[in-house]
């Protein structure tokens, strides 16, 4: 098992900026990629941005040039969300796709941290 403890989110105005952070821990055989995910109220869960074990990086195209994501040793991921607009407002999830005890190749999700922009 994958355990993922997230933090860093928060209330912030509009233009503002926040951090977030997410921890890997437990058994952990390979990472293929971690990231972060959000879900607004009544929508979907959405990729925000993920970064896999070799260093790559995607991002949505409307977080593009204004969230950057990073890796510490990949059990680390953090999320550095600058100009943060009203639309940003979300619960942020922390995604880690990899293989733990059992060798299967599996999605693992944090408990999720609330993000508010207000305008």
């Amino acid at each position: 098992q994958v355990q993922l403890v997230e933090s860093g989110g928060g209330l912030v105005q509009a233009g503002g900026s926040l951090r977030l952070s997410c921890v890997a821990s437990g058994s952990i055989r390979s990472i293929d990629a971690m990231g972060w995910y959000r879900q607004a109220p009544g929508k979907q869960r959405d990729l925000v941005a993920t970064i896999s074990g070799g260093g790559n990086t995607n991002y949505a195209d409307s977080v593009k040039d204004r969230f950057t994501i990073s890796g510490d040793n990949i059990k680390k991921v953090y999320l550095q969300m600058n100009s943060l607009k009203p639309d940003d407002t979300a619960v942020y999830y922390c995604n880690f796709r990899g293989r733990s005890g059992d060798w299967k190749l599996r999605d693992y999700w944090g408990q999720g941290t609330q993000v508010t922009v207000s305008a």
